[in-house]
């Protein structure tokens, strides 16, 4: 376990906002939070799929066991990456990871995670997380794209799909000026255009379940497609979730999280969702 004791090094200072150029087709990882073993089968996917970029839209710890792995991954093979909330509290030293929940269950289990994972980060990835920026800018196939985590506006802001209308969308879309705005943070995944090649694409999330009983996770691959028009496949990702089921509990983390991963279906953090995602659930 890191030496929490010694000195807390000082993050370097992460820009706000970085361009990486152009592509035509990408991969996009959200909310790995610490599933080690799905991230490296949503990379081996990847690359069979011939995607030319692979981000990581933040959230690489919480929930799961050993986040140090989940770094070691990312870093290991160079995908660019955002901070999410959990990188800019873990990073920060804060004493909670700003998730965004305002439930009382909600935020509980949301400490207990993110104390796991604070005390099981080392110093280094931490250091690391606050020299990540906070969005990235490309274009695919032209599209101006905008990465980010919860939205452009607020890291922690919750996109779903039952309460961002069309006309919401086109305001976010003018207000930071982009075509496309590719996001993650809620867990569960979607898309909705106001227009070809515009709107906004919700990838979803790598390290649990999107509460609908199945027990695979997600992530997306956007394709540039003919006049302008952009395409977004959501790509199941089929792991070894009962290994993983059994690290959570050796390391004592709550039964409640094992159950999701077992199961398919959220047992926590359940407040947060509108009503038409909670009755996609069981609980």
């Amino acid at each position: 376990m890191p030496d929490l004791t010694a000195p807390r090094p000082t993050a370097p200072h992460a820009p706000a906002t970085v361009d990486l150029g152009g592509f035509r087709r990408v991969a996009l990882l959200g909310g790995i939070y610490s599933n080690y073993l799905a991230l490296a089968e949503a990379l081996r996917i990847a690359r069979a799929r011939r995607v030319e970029a692979t981000f990581a839209l933040g959230d690489f710890g919480a929930f799961g066991p050993h986040p140090d792995r989940t770094l070691e991954i990312l870093r290991d093979a160079a995908i660019p990456a955002i901070q999410g909330n959990y990188e800019e509290s873990l990073s920060s030293w804060a004493e909670d990871c700003h998730c965004g929940y305002t439930d009382p269950r909600d935020n509980h289990y949301a400490q207990i995670s993110y104390d796991y994972t604070r005390d099981r980060t080392s110093r280094e990835h931490k250091a690391w997380m606050g020299s990540l920026p906070g969005h990235i800018r490309l274009t695919i196939g032209g599209r101006r794209a905008l990465l980010c985590h919860g939205s452009p506006r607020k890291i922690n802001e919750f996109l779903w799909s039952s309460t961002t209308p069309e006309p919401f969308i086109r305001k976010l879309l003018r207000d930071h000026d982009t075509d496309l705005l590719l996001c993650t943070h809620t867990g569960i995944h979607w898309s909705r255009f106001v227009e070809p090649g515009r709107g906004i694409v919700n990838c979803g999330a790598l390290g649990r379940p999107a509460n609908d009983g199945r027990t695979n996770v997600w992530f997306a691959i956007v394709e540039a497609g003919e006049a302008g028009n952009v395409a977004v496949e959501f790509v199941p990702v089929r792991y070894d979730h009962e290994r993983l089921g059994r690290e959570m509990l050796d390391e004592g983390l709550p039964r409640e999280f094992v159950e999701t991963v077992r199961t398919g279906y959220w047992t926590t953090c359940l407040e947060i969702l509108p009503a038409k995602e909670r009755d996609q659930g069981r609980f």
